[in-house]
């Protein structure tokens, strides 16, 4: 079932994370509502899904920087951002988890929010409106065993979330 006249017509919608699962949902969801859409991620959504997708690799800083241009390029900014890329890596030991896979899970659950809040706040800022959602994980609150990397990130998000909304939110 489609839904419109929901207000959305005109509205900049970024999704990350949007080639499926909840980004797809959230996506599709916006879409129907009647606001332009753009998702990124590494690989591409269906082809049913009406976005326009841009590839990119969130977990580097290279790639949120490309990201943020590109979006600017393209519709000159957002009104609402939707970061919901997010992944988990392998399952280890607390006290064994390599540095890799802390700083893979950091760069994927919190810095690739914080890098383009940095690249697409600012302008929502200066128009004097504009959302911000960070999809966060009940793992910040009950972690699993064996994922304490994935959990504490998710946990600075929700911190970083709170301080960001106290800084640019009303």
């Amino acid at each position: 079932m489609t839904e419109t006249g929901e207000g959305l017509d005109g509205l900049r919608v970024l999704v990350t994370g949007g080639s499926r699962g909840l980004g797809e949902a959230t996506a599709r969801r916006f879409a129907a509502a009647g606001a332009t859409v753009l998702t990124a991620s590494r690989s591409r959504p269906r082809e049913d899904l009406p976005v326009t997708f841009i590839q990119a690799d969130l977990s580097t800083e290279q790639g949120v920087a490309e990201l943020g241009r590109q979006v600017v390029d393209r519709v000159g900014g957002v009104d609402v951002l939707v970061n919901n890329a997010g992944a988990a890596s392998a399952p280890a030991p607390t006290l064994s988890r390599s540095e890799e896979s802390w700083r893979a899970d950091l760069e994927m659950n919190l810095l690739s929010a914080v890098r383009l809040d940095r690249a697409l706040v600012p302008g929502m800022v200066e128009r004097g409106s504009g959302v911000v959602v960070h999809v966060s994980s009940i793992a910040s609150r009950l972690p699993q065993r064996r994922d304490a990397s994935y959990a504490a990130a998710k946990a600075a998000l929700n911190a970083y979330s709170r301080e960001l909304a106290t800084e640019v939110g009303e």
